[in-house]
């Protein structure tokens, strides 16, 4: 099983955006040392203050700079704010930073009404599924400069390096965006922190309408993989005390207070317990939106995941309001799963 990182770059208690991009370079630079594939960053608007992973190009572009050879993508790029074009030339500039290592991750998301109309965003698409393709199958055709002779975007060039163009990944937690991506013939990630008990039949889905690709940048075969909310500790129970940082911020947002970040102390008192360690087997029916464990047990939860799924690349996202807490999780995980140190 291979093993990947999501970084939301939070803003820690009392610091600043600074604070949190420096946190993200530290934690992209340990997932390197560690042997993990992939880091990629992720893209939250309107709450700057406590999420600071609002432009992704940009962070990756210091990460490009700050890494040799771990790839690096976004997590996603929300093509619903953006022309396909000009993120086909975000991501042909990082590939000229980052030669063959770059990951094009592309979804869509809507904000609060303010965001939306701060972005630009419309909100009144009469298909947004169909949108949504066209505009995925648009930005790949820019990025491999596959649109024939005589069409009218057949001449526009975007920057570039001359190694492997970057991969286009569909990303998505809903079994709609799973059929988008097979139709599609690109590579799905499932995003298992947001809806844990769809994640069996998205890939069902996926793979029941996988068609092999026409589009330059796709795959012959199915190409999976599934994103968890998961941390690891020295034992379960001191594993599921940093899980409830996540479980009292899903239940925050449930109230509208979105991109908080309690401390464990906190999260346990919102919580009124120490919750109870993650089960060593689920059930596909049970499955948390957040899970934890000793590297032992949470090798044993996310190889569960994977078979479930049919995927083998599990990418980890977490909620963890300490950055020494989240770089320990990581090295901890990466031993217990056995990844190969670079």
């Amino acid at each position: 099983m291979d093993l990947s990182i999501v970084d939301l770059s939070p803003v820690p208690d009392g610091g600043t955006a600074t604070d949190a991009y420096a946190n993200t370079i530290d934690a992209a630079q340990q997932a390197e040392r560690l042997g993990y594939s992939r880091f990629w960053v992720a893209e939250h608007h309107g709450m700057g203050n406590k999420l600071a992973g609002t432009t992704p190009e940009v962070l990756l572009g210091t990460l490009a700079a700050e890494t040799d050879s771990i790839r690096l993508g976004s997590g996603a790029v929300l093509l619903n704010n953006y022309s396909p074009f000009k993120v086909a030339e975000l991501f042909g500039s990082l590939d000229g930073l980052a030669p063959g290592r770059i990951d094009a991750g592309l979804g869509r998301a809507n904000g609060s009404p303010a965001v939306d109309r701060a972005l630009g965003t419309d909100r009144r698409v009469r298909n947004p599924d169909e949108d949504h393709a066209e505009k995925i199958e648009a930005v790949v055709s820019h990025l491999y400069d596959s649109y024939p002779d005589g069409h009218a975007y057949s001449d526009l060039e975007i920057p570039r390096s001359d190694a492997e163009t970057p991969a286009p990944w569909v990303l998505g937690s809903s079994p709609s965006s799973a059929a988008l991506a097979g139709e599609l013939g690109l590579r799905y990630c499932f995003a298992a922190f947001i809806r844990p008990n769809l994640a069996t039949r998205s890939f069902e889905k996926y793979r029941d309408h996988f068609e092999s690709s026409q589009l330059a940048g796709g795959v012959d075969e199915p190409q999976g993989m599934v994103a968890v909310n998961a941390v690891c500790a020295e034992t379960d129970e001191k594993a599921a005390r940093l899980r409830a940082v996540a479980e009292a911020s899903f239940k925050r947002m449930e109230r509208g207070v979105i991109g908080t970040t309690p401390s464990v102390e906190e999260a346990i008192d919102e919580l009124g317990a120490v919750p109870e360690p993650t089960p060593a087997t689920l059930d596909a029916g049970e499955w948390p939106r957040a899970i934890s464990g000793s590297p032992d047990t949470l090798n044993g939860l996310l190889e569960q995941l994977s078979d479930r799924v049919g995927v083998d690349e599990v990418m980890i996202q977490h909620v963890v309001g300490d950055h020494a807490d989240a770089l320990r999780s990581h090295e901890l995980l990466a031993d217990g799963v056995g990844l190969t140190p670079r």
